[in-house]
């Protein structure tokens, strides 16, 4: 059967999610192959760019390599070209190494600045739309202000430390947000004040975010106001040179760096191809993203290189929203034609709101056309929906960096929880804490092991009192002792009563010390007081701890009785349990596997709790167990290497080898 050739150009939001679509809905079909070219080994999260341009995140926070994204699809192959051509006749794809045959074709190539011929930009400003281009700017801040630190003449540091950013769309906003708050720091590292810093948004237009509420925009005026922020409105930029930018109504600003976020428009590779081109060079599409002139050719337009308008003189936004869609519609119709189902997909948008940010920690949202959110809570709702991106395109991985990187790996507060929960604090402190609490767990196994015998003589270990002699001590088991002392003549209540006494000197045998202390301080009248279980989160002289639960719920006995149906299998599981918290305790102390033995030992104090064999005063465990998974492995301990050397090996199997670029010999 003849191979039917699926070719997708460009890695951006669009082509992956296109990509992803078809080789999820397409992965059966034996003669399907889906050819995924970008000029990068990687895809860039675009919507971040202004954190690596900021200095929040570094550059690798950003890049998701292809081979990630793919390394699970088998039907999926990756190529790094770049396109020079179609031969639309004989539906062939050329690039600068190649040509590759197409059945079906998706051109999502993106967009590119537009300076809309504005005079110095291409020479003397900064556009912020590629993953070079934000490392560019980062470079250029640093190197600027570390030269402004040196410079003796007063005018000219002040315009080395002029940062201005041309347009106040989400670009141009996100960007001014993250210099409000990088400038202390490098005010910190090259010596200077933070008030020797002069920031500037200009704008061609009266307002600025003129794509959300008015109300919510103003909101984002009044916060860029307060951290004094400039706005230079109704004042387009008719030049910049190396020093200065020049404005139409003839005054200057002094500056070595203007950030041109201004404008956008399809980009400049796809000019030659010969399909038919509306403003800003866009690709021009019908309601089913197929290229127009082209249809019979199953040539797709996606993302922000396509020209489709939804209303009339109002063609799709070149925002994530809008490519992930123009993406799907594609790829449904690719994959109706391919299965032969007939039923083609027409363009719906379902455009659920915009999210700005300015700075990590203050953001404005407007959501479903209703919901208007500012602060931190309009922070946390882009968080999410950046999560959900990675959920869209089915990667646990980048998802967890995503998560490590915004949450724990951030240097100067600069997070939605204003730097409490970086990692870039004292764990070397919780060092003591975790060795500790190893010493905890492994006493209190080796109690079970020991029993009634003598520490120093092995020869009395495993008798009486211990946990591998007798019956077990989980109270779900107490109807198997009974049933069974009944059988040989004795009562059921005997049998209980014996059980009873095994619990109480399990799990914790530290309570059993306490309830010791109080039956001495007992005499007479007061003996049934000091028997009385009090509450209480320490230890108190004479007092017998309160457990969390008198006793396990019946739906967790039921569960338990599954697992454990008869006396032997609950006699292995008490034995094996003893091990488990030796293995807990020495991992602890080593520093082995923290995070995963912290989150083991919740778990089991979670269990013992529901069993009600865990007493209030020892809940210190459960968080205890959640500060020991900040890492505290890794500061004295062996996670520092092994943990490394197992995500090195992990990810080497089930994603391969990331590589600089992809080809024919991926």
């Amino acid at each position: 059967m003849a191979t039917k050739n699926i070719v997708v150009v460009g890695a951006g939001y669009a082509g992956v999610s296109a990509t992803k679509f078809m080789a999820k809905k397409l992965k059966k079909d034996q003669d399907v192959q889906i050819t995924l070219i970008d000029r990068h080994s990687y895809h860039t999260m675009m919507t971040e760019l202004h954190e690596v341009a900021g200095g929040r995140v570094e550059p690798t926070a950003i890049q998701y390599d292809l081979q990630r994204l793919f390394s699970r699809k088998k039907n999926v192959k990756l190529v790094t070209d770049t396109v020079t051509g179609i031969d639309k006749e004989s539906k062939k794809i050329i690039t600068k190494e190649g040509t590759y045959d197409f059945d079906y074709l998706v051109l999502g190539m993106g967009g590119e600045p537009n300076d809309f011929g504005t005079p110095g930009v291409k020479e003397h400003g900064f556009t912020l739309w590629s993953f070079e281009d934000s490392v560019r700017i980062r470079e250029h801040i640093e190197r600027t202000v570390a030269l402004a630190a040196l410079e003796p003449d007063a005018a000219k540091r002040k315009a080395m430390l002029t940062f201005v950013v041309c347009g106040s769309g989400f670009t141009g906003i996100e960007m001014i947000g993250e210099l409000i708050e990088w400038k202390d720091r490098l005010a910190a590292d090259y010596k200077l004040d933070p008030a020797d810093f002069t920031l500037k948004v200009v704008e061609a237009l009266p307002t600025i975010l003129n794509m959300l509420n008015r109300n919510d925009a103003d909101k984002a005026v009044r916060y860029l106001e307060k951290k004094n922020v400039e706005l230079v409105l109704n004042s387009p930029i008719v030049e910049v040179d190396e020093d200065h930018i020049k404005l139409k109504d003839g005054s200057t600003i002094p500056t070595y760096t203007l950030i041109w976020t201004a404008g956008v428009k399809a980009t400049s590779d796809a000019a030659d191809f010969g399909l038919e081109a509306a403003r800003g060079q866009r690709l021009v599409a019908n309601e089913y993203m197929e290229a127009k002139g082209y249809e019979d050719k199953n040539i797709y337009i996606i993302g922000d290189q396509v020209y489709y308008e939804e209303q009339p003189n109002t063609p799709t936004p070149q925002i994530v929203q809008a490519a992930e869609q123009t993406g799907h519609c594609a790829a449904a119709n690719i994959v109706s034609a391919v299965k032969g189902d007939g039923e083609k997909h027409k363009f719906k948008s379902n455009y659920q709101g915009f999210m700005v940010s300015v700075g990590s920690k203050w953001g404005v949202a407007e959501l479903f056309g209703k919901i208007h959110l500012s602060g931190f809570l309009a922070m946390i709702m882009k968080h999410i929906v950046n999560l959900k991106y990675f959920f869209d395109i089915r990667s646990g991985y980048y998802m967890f960096q995503y998560m490590m990187h915004e949450f724990f790996h951030i240097k100067d507060d600069r997070n939605v929880a204003r730097g409490h929960s970086s990692r870039y604090g004292n764990v070397l402190w919780s060092v003591p804490l975790r060795i500790f609490y190893g010493l905890v767990w492994f006493i209190e196994a080796f109690k079970k092991i020991v029993g009634n015998g003598e520490v120093l003589k092995p020869s009395t270990w495993f008798g009486e009192g211990s946990w591998f002699t007798g019956n077990s001590v989980f109270p779900w088991t107490w109807d198997y002792a009974a049933s069974g002392a009944a059988t040989t003549g004795s009562s059921a209540a005997d049998a209980v009563g014996g059980a009873s006494a095994t619990v109480a000197s399990s799990t914790v045998d530290a309570a059993s010390a306490a309830s010791g202390a109080g039956e001495a301080a007992a005499s007479g009248a007061g003996e049934a007081a000091a028997h009385a279980a009090h509450f209480g989160l320490s230890y108190a002289y004479g007092e017998e701890p309160m457990a969390v639960l008198d006793k396990a719920p019946n739906w967790f006995s039921s569960i338990m009785k599954v697992f454990m149906p008869n006396m032997d299998v609950a006699m292995f599981f008490q034995k094996f349990m003893v091990f488990v918290e030796i293995g807990i305790a020495l991992c602890l102390i080593a520093g082995l596997f923290t995070w995963l033995m912290s989150g083991t030992t919740i778990i089991l104090v979670v269990m013992f709790c529901m069993s009600g064999m865990f007493y209030w005063i020892n809940l210190w465990f459960i968080p205890v167990a959640f500060a020991l998974m900040n890492g505290s492995g890794r500061a004295i301990g062996l996670d520092r290497w092994v943990i490394p050397w197992i995500q090195r090996k992990l990810g080497g199997w089930w994603y391969g080898k990331p590589k600089a670029r992809y080809g024919q010999d991926s």
